[in-house]
């Protein structure tokens, strides 16, 4: 247990120190300041001006940048399933895949990698030629995680600036998300992840002999660039079915480990670049330390549950700690708990473990972190303008409580400001809720689930869970790939996406406009301990107000059963 809790300390002690020189990078870009790759990417930036005709120089005030956001990522959908449903008349498919069918399985996936969910109906390497997994996947791995940064660097800047009209170009950011911050990260990780071991060539399947004398066929591909991608963009689809838990995208405990670090690496660091954006660092310093004390309750929560184990296995001398079902041998329960409250913290779903085969509490963990918008780091980009729609509520609480109009950095926030940030927690909520109650109660919904009693209703809310929360992990209980729930789980990943941007976006167009008013005697300090821990709680309690009682009827009340021995 002690070699467990250093491994959690390190994780957080490399995270942050790898984090903070980020943020520092990449508040110099957004800012258009001077940094070490400009002589490699301004030449590229500028040649994808002059092809595309955007004038760098023009920009957007919010409704003009959240058109862009929005038909570039329709227009990302189409050319996804495009792809998709022509795969076979495409290159670099060495196994003759076939066009990818039913239609609305290749919606699903088209709408799941360009909402950055990455939710996968599908077995990847029996499904998609290297072609769609390069080129409609991994490209979308980079755009979709663009767009969340983009969105975040645009609500940073309708944060600092003061009577402006604009709050920047949504193609400048997109390019310089892409040049300056997701490129160079997956050169320099996909080279890691192949000296580790990660496969990287498009060599056609190989067919070898088992120790058993069976023959067996294994999958190759363009894996380790894909890997390096789906988890610093926050994506989480994997090239093999079986995602991180396969030995050829996660084949050692250093890989794991980088990978758990590569997930929050980015969304941290922009968390740091708001600090230094707003010229005051001790704002990006509050909200990690929010972030960080929702991530140790939910680790030390799933941990505990996970090496407590299933009672129930008791008999079978199973319990405790060698209660390994679902885990991999490599990462043990550590690692396995580690990556899945990481993953879940962030909009990722990438997986090293069965989550389904959790222990009930186990399992609610992850599910509470994607009800509650991934806010506890989160995704890229997603995951700051998530948590600052909370601190817009927190910071009205406390001017309610003192009888004061709530400020945030010296900007009064009013009527409109709250209706967003109401709208941008609500959209999602209401989805998750009202989706799941459908599945539950019609035959399309429970006909595809594999468990009875309350796991069953667990599998249902874990999956639109992780669709309106962008994150794309599953309980693999539940049968996805219908037309019901690849229709029900695009509209959820759509949603769950969009209408979180747009409310963000007026957010940033309305603080853009108003001015800086210095700090008065009466004014609550967002940047202390006070504001972290208050902003922490009112995450967990509009969290608990909104998803108890479904969650009372799933995980909580399944495990209340564990523990009396009683299965179904």
């Amino acid at each position: 247990m002690i070699s467990d809790l250093f491994l959690f300390v390190l994780f957080l002690t490399v995270l942050f120190i790898l984090a903070w020189p980020l943020g520092k990078y990449m508040a110099s870009v957004f800012s258009l300041e001077k940094t070490v790759v400009d002589p490699f990417f301004k030449p590229i930036e500028k040649v994808i001006y002059r092809l595309t005709g955007v004038n760098e120089t023009e920009e957007m005030n919010w409704r003009q940048y959240a058109w862009s956001v929005m038909w570039f990522n329709l227009f990302g959908i189409l050319t996804v399933y495009l792809i998709q449903v022509m795969q076979n008349l495409l290159p670099f498919n060495p196994e003759s895949m076939p066009d990818v069918d039913p239609w609305h399985l290749a919606f699903n996936t088209a709408v799941s990698f360009v909402t950055n969910t990455n939710w996968q109906a599908y077995g990847g390497e029996s499904t998609m030629s290297y072609f769609t997994q390069m080129a409609a996947l991994s490209v979308q791995n980079f755009l979709s995680a663009a767009t969340g940064i983009a969105v975040a660097v645009a609500l940073i800047r309708g944060l600092t600036r003061k009577t402006a009209k604009t709050i920047g170009n949504f193609w400048v950011d997109l390019v310089r998300s892409t040049l300056w911050v997701l490129l160079p990260l997956s050169i320099v990780f996909t080279l890691v992840l192949v000296q580790q071991g990660v496969l990287q060539n498009l060599s056609p399947y190989v067919t070898v002999e088992t120790l058993e004398g069976v023959e067996q066929k294994l999958a190759m591909g363009p894996v380790a660039s894909q890997e390096a991608i789906k988890l610093l963009g926050t994506n989480g689809g994997g090239f093999f079915n079986a995602n991180s838990a396969h030995p050829f995208e996660n084949p050692t405990p250093l890989t794991n480990f980088l990978q758990c670090i590569s997930i929050l690496l980015i969304p941290t660091g922009l968390v740091f670049t708001f600090g230094r954006m707003v010229r005051d660092r001790r704002q990006g310093i509050a909200i990690v330390t929010a972030m960080t004390l929702l991530f140790v309750l939910m680790l030390g929560m799933n941990y505990y549950s996970e090496l407590y184990g299933n009672p129930i296995l008791g008999d079978l001398g199973l319990s405790g700690p060698t209660a390994m079902e679902g885990k991999e041998v490599r990462f043990g329960i550590a690692g396995s708990s580690l990556f899945a409250t990481i993953t879940t913290a962030a909009s990722c779903g990438a997986v090293n473990s069965m989550h389904d085969s959790f222990t009930p509490l186990g399992g609610l963990v992850p599910m509470l972190q994607m009800m509650l918008g991934e806010v506890v780091f989160g995704g890229v980009g997603a995951g700051f303008y998530g948590m600052m729609m909370y601190a817009v509520m927190t910071v009205f609480i406390v001017g309610l409580m003192v009888g004061r109009t709530p400020e945030y950095l010296g900007k009064k926030i009013e009527a409109w400001e709250m209706k967003m940030a109401t709208i941008a927690i609500l959209v999602p909520a209401v989805t998750i809720l009202i989706l799941s109650g459908v599945a539950a109660v019609i035959e399309a919904g429970t006909s595809s689930i594999a468990n009875p009693g309350p796991h069953g209703l667990s599998e249902i809310l874990y999956a639109f869970a992780s669709g309106a929360g962008n994150n794309g992990s599953a309980f693999g209980g539940l049968s996805a790939n219908t037309l019901f729930y690849n229709v029900t789980m695009s509209a959820a990943m759509f949603i769950g996406r969009f209408g979180i941007i747009i409310p963000v976006l007026a957010i940033a167009g309305s603080m853009a406009e108003k001015k800086i008013a210095p700090p008065g005697p009466g004014t609550f300090p967002t940047t202390g301990w006070l504001f972290a821990v208050l902003l922490a709680l009112v995450v967990l309690i509009v969290g608990a107000l909104t998803f108890l009682p479904a969650l009372a009827l799933g995980p909580i009340v399944e495990q209340l059963l564990m523990l009396q021995g009683i299965t179904f």
